[in-house]
């Protein structure tokens, strides 16, 4: 079992930039892939970016490609999330969760086992 805390979460205005985390605990997360992705009210759960076990190989949705950076220090069993450029469109529920499989990552919902509570983000115009 492994539990995810996300933080970080908050109200900016547009333009501005915030930095997500995600805490893993009850297993090391250092052979999983991980991901963040976000739900907007009255949408479904999108991805929004991914990065390999060893952090040396990551993807990203195209609405965010550019402005948001993933990271991870499996030292600290935590993966972030840095976000510039904000727009309101950016506003959503982020979550942060495990890769099923060790050494994969994936921008699919299905091929993640254990998700966050999620952190909100909300950015004015």
């Amino acid at each position: 079992q492994v539990q995810l805390v996300e933080s970080g979460g908050g109200l900016v205005q547009a333009g501005g930039s915030l930095r997500l985390s995600c805490a893993a605990s009850g297993r090391t997360i250092s052979t999983y892939g991980m991901g963040w992705f976000r739900q907007a009210p009255g949408k479904e759960r999108e991805f929004a970016a991914t990065i390999s076990w060893s952090g040396g190989d990551t993807f990203y949705a195209s609405s965010v490609k550019g402005r948001f950076t993933i990271s991870r220090d499996n030292a600290k069993n935590t993966v972030y999330l840095q976000m510039n450029s904000l727009k309101p469109e950016d506003t959503a529920v982020y979550y942060c969760a495990v890769e099923g499989r060790p050494f994969y990552f994936s921008d699919s919902r299905r091929d993640y086992d254990y998700w966050g509570q999620g952190t909100q983000v909300t950015v004015s115009s």
